[in-house]
């Protein structure tokens, strides 16, 4: 088995800590930490940002630069296999990804390369988090610092392969050494300002603000890491989540009332759920628990992209994907019915991706109530 190393991650932000103890009772907010999950068998390489998405479940890249996978039935081309593309094992499974972190002014393509991915729940500002995350470099590449984790509230979609400049939460200062291609676990606490739901993975520091080491002559004049188990969890003292005003928890419960389920994920053109669904889905689970006779009716929308006939079918198998989960949680079949409308009742103008995004929900009526 290979040996492992411990590097700190240097504080940068104000109420970083790099103190404080894990708790058993947390849980790792990360869907797919260790890339093992594929959406689709990779058939090969791709120079598209889209293509990580694609293949990895969950996650995906912030720009048009193209992460790297690697596992079962990813196909490296030879003349990246000859420059030891691929030579290193996965930290944990046998899956992992790979980022180009340093080289633009050396005019290296896609030279900034970023993984992303929506977290299971948001942030809870002012709780204390661990982040860790393995890490190993190309042999022949350069050693740098400055790989940092970034908390985002949304989703960052660059159309172009830019580098993202934001000050991470937390980064290495010094330069990560993986002595004989070993994997290295990068490591810290920071405390969170606000509900961030999506974690970026990369170098937010310019060529000039980042260190570099070549350990050895024939060294490219680029830098590039290997990423596995990724994990962020609480720290305790766990801080009580905020109930805002507009809870689902909070919402009168009337027969007849549609009600609209927040912050419900499903895969493009899908209908499996996605991991940040299940907040307010367990919400859900609690109303119907606390009242033993209600019954209610889960109705799925689109917007009006694609055919009508095809909108209604999703929106129905993305509506029973919700009841599945219930009668999965011991909800009885009897107190849930559901169906699709489908594009048939819009909320706001399908005109603009914002009027778009409120369309494709997930609602429940209240059928009966006691």
């Amino acid at each position: 088995m290979l040996r492992k190393f411990l590097l700190l991650l240097f504080p940068l932000a104000a109420g970083l800590s790099l103190s404080g103890q894990i708790s058993v009772d947390s849980q790792n907010i990360v869907p797919n930490p260790g890339f093992e999950r594929f959406v689709s068998p990779p058939v090969g390489w791709s120079y598209k940002g889209a293509f990580f998405g694609q293949v990895v479940k969950y996650w995906f890249s912030a720009t048009t630069a193209s992460p790297d996978v690697y596992g079962p039935g990813v196909k490296i081309p030879q003349d990246w296999a000859d420059k030891g593309f691929g030579t290193q094992s996965a930290h944990g499974g046998r899956c992992m990804a790979g980022l180009t972190l340093y080289g633009c002014t050396n005019g290296k393509p896609h030279c900034r390369e970023y993984v992303e991915i929506q977290l299971a729940e948001p942030l809870v500002p002012g709780q204390t988090y661990l982040v860790e995350l393995w890490v190993s470099h190309l042999p022949r590449s350069l050693q740098i610092n400055n790989i940092g984790v970034f908390f985002s509230e949304k989703r960052m979609e660059r159309q172009s392969d830019e580098q993202l400049q934001y000050k991470p939460q937390f980064n290495a200062k010094n330069i990560v050494a993986t002595p004989k291609n070993k994997w290295v676990k990068l490591s810290g606490h920071f405390q969170a300002t606000d509900e961030a739901e999506y974690l970026i993975i990369g170098n937010f520091f310019e060529d000039k603000d980042t260190k570099t080491e070549a350990y050895r002559e024939d060294c490219f004049n680029y830098a590039y890491y290997y990423i596995d188990d990724v994990l962020v969890k609480k720290v305790p003292p766990f801080l009580a989540v905020p109930v805002k005003p507009d809870d689902l928890t909070r919402q009168p419960l009337e027969e007849g009332k549609a009600i609209q389920l927040k912050d419900i994920y499903f895969e493009f053109d899908k209908f499996e759920l996605m991991p940040r669904s299940f907040v307010e889905l367990n919400k859900l689970l609690q109303i119907l628990r606390g009242n033993p006779k209600m019954v209610i009716e889960i109705v799925g929308h689109t917007d009006n992209i694609g055919k009508p006939d095809y909108n209604k079918y999703l929106s129905r198998r993305r509506a029973k994907s919700v009841v599945t989960f219930l009668l999965e949680n011991k909800i009885s079949p009897g107190r849930l019915r559901y169906h699709g409308e489908g594009e048939a009742k819009p909320i706001a103008s399908n005109n603009t991706e914002e009027g778009r995004f409120q369309n494709r929900r997930v609602e429940f009526v209240i059928v009966k109530r006691k």
